[in-house]
């Protein structure tokens, strides 16, 4: 077997836990994470500047259709999420020691299990397993998945232990087969395990035809070899009950999947697999672990005590994802109309806020409105999101019911559609600035940065003015062609005679600013790029800056 293309070496260090010390498999972990430190590891990073709004539409696009895979703001859930894992992740190593002989007990048992045909053997003792398991529901959109992979990527797929000749595979990810059979559930275990570590248990173990408890006891004896840290199952709506033998053979499946294959494991679906859970509660089995959380989305407004008030993770969230407009009036502020409209036409389904937001940002480059308003969102949302309506509508009306029947709707239709109206955006809007300016990047760049500084200038007419002072001031830079084209737009008409403000301009090379006087800006910029300052620090040291404290304070 070849080596993982994705893997690291094992460093060890103490973990402060006395029960985790002189396990190899959890001192290869990334350390136990404060609160802060996780929210930062989980954060998506989204390359942005404010001077981005000043560029062709084009550009723009691409830059705005970024945030559907780059933009994830942790929340509290997020962080609660990663705790639990964590937990699980850990204690589910205890039981498994390279060290003290614990695994090679584990390695004897699942022996024991196969040469038994997938049954628990009468004449061995089964070691008690620390594995622990959850289940995680909610509806699709509301971002369960999404979290549970950023919880997931802080920690390495794969760790190699040389001095143990093993590989350890931290976290394992699953989906049920759309054809809902559990044989098939079983494979797709082995074709996971191929993917990460390049074997061929799946073509081995297919030809087959194995039982169910069988291939249970395969997944425990790979699970074990392997060292398999957490699996996580997906999509287990699809499960049938018709093809498993009913909610009841489920339910039985997953105990044994916990209890046998011995590790953590995360179930995670939509509400249209709650009956498992349910019936597992009905029967009293609750320490089999598989405790259900309900991966909610954002309420918009929580209670304390009696007075009702804004969610602070709505107001949160919405207004971090305000910021990443790329839009000429991107920097109009969140009103509460827009917040309010933003929430009912997307109930809090994280991924249906992010996509409104894109599609409703494309929607303003097209019609040239180039800002969001509440129209627009409602456009959008009655013309884009119409494969979501169904859902969206149930949580409206707050039925379980109707909720759990519309749970599971592809939300992947709507991202088809992003890329539809991009590829069309830009094919329209490329044309028309490539035949406004010819292709000239310097004059287009300018022709949008004065809509931004006087949205009130007619088009035709800054087309006009643009091409002139472009074409006859080829050598001045930005700031003097701005000025240029307001002097020009005051005194009116397309080629009027050169103002007197051109006559004063100098323009000194950045180089030199370092030679400027020491109350010109631009020489404080200069000497703050030496002294590896900020230039508010800078200015603040010389007593420029307003001291707004003390003017509030009364000093």
């Amino acid at each position: 077997m070849a080596n993982p293309i994705n893997y690291v070496n094992a460093k060890y260090k103490n973990t402060g836990v006395s029960r985790y010390e002189g396990n190899p498999f959890i001192q290869a972990l990334p350390p136990i994470l404060s609160t802060e430190r996780v929210g930062k590891k989980i954060k998506g990073w989204v390359k942005y500047h404010v001077s981005e709004r000043l560029e062709k539409s084009s550009i723009r696009i691409h830059n705005i259709v970024s945030l559907l895979d780059d933009y994830f703001q942790p929340l509290g859930q997020h962080i609660q999420l990663q705790e639990k894992i964590d937990l699980m992740l850990r204690m589910g190593y205890v039981g498994r020691n390279l060290s003290d002989g614990s695994l090679n007990r584990k390695l004897q048992e699942g022996y024991e299990r196969l040469m038994a045909g997938g049954e628990a053997s009468a004449n061995f003792s089964v070691e008690k397993t620390t594995a622990r398991s959850m289940s995680l529901i909610g509806v699709s959109g509301a971002g369960k998945s999404k979290s549970l992979e950023r919880v997931l990527d802080i920690y390495p797929q794969v760790i190699f232990h040389e001095q143990h000749n093993i590989f350890q595979i931290v976290h394992l990810k699953i989906e049920c087969p759309s054809n809902g059979d559990l044989e098939s559930l079983c494979l797709n275990f082995f074709r996971a395990v191929d993917s990460v570590l390049g074997t061929s248990y799946e073509q081995h173990y297919a030809k087959q035809r194995l039982s169910v408890p069988k291939m249970l006891a395969l997944m425990q004896q790979t699970a074990n070899n392997r060292a398999i840290g957490i699996l996580v199952i997906d999509e287990i709506q699809r499960l049938s009950q018709v093809r498993s033998g009913g909610k009841e053979q489920m339910l039985e499946f997953f105990v044994e999947l916990v209890n046998k294959v011995g590790i953590p494991i995360v179930l995670v679906g939509t509400p249209k697999a709650r009956p498992i859970f349910e019936l597992e509660l009905q029967s009293g089995r609750r320490s089999v672990g598989l405790g259900s959380i309900y991966w909610e989305t954002i309420p918009q407004y929580v209670k304390k005590d009696i007075i009702e008030f804004v969610n602070p993770n709505w107001l949160r969230f919405t207004d971090d994802l305000w910021k990443y407009q790329w839009l000429r009036h991107g920097d109009d502020p969140l009103t509460d109309e827009i917040r309010e409209c933003w929430y009912d036409l997307s109930q809090g389904v994280l991924d249906i806020v992010i996509k409104l937001f894109v599609l409703a940002q494309l929607r303003a480059i097209a019609n040239k409105k180039e800002r969001i308003t509440k129209s627009i969102l409602q456009s959008v949302y009655k013309q884009e999101l119409k494969p979501v309506h169904p859902m969206l509508e149930a949580l409206r009306s707050g039925d379980a019911d109707r909720i759990t029947k519309y749970s599971d709707l592809c939300i992947s239709d709507i991202e088809k559609r992003v890329i539809q109206l991009s590829s069309h955006i830009i094919e329209n809007l490329q044309s028309q600035d490539e035949k406004r300016f010819e292709g000239n990047p310097t004059a287009l760049r300018l022709f949008n940065m004065m809509l931004q500084i006087e949205p009130g200038w007619k088009e035709e007419k800054l087309e006009s003015l643009v091409k002139n002072v472009v074409a006859e001031y080829p050598g001045l830079g930005f700031s003097e062609l701005i000025q240029l084209l307001i002097e020009w737009n005051r005194v009116g008409g397309a080629t009027p005679q050169k103002p007197a403000i051109v006559k004063k301009i100098t323009k000194v090379p950045r180089r030199d600013w370092i030679q400027l006087g020491v109350d010109d800006l631009r020489y404080q910029y200069a000497y703050c790029e030496e002294e590896n300052l900020s230039l508010v620090e800078r200015l603040e040291q010389m007593g420029e800056m307003f001291d707004l404290d003390g003017w509030a304070s009364g000093y």
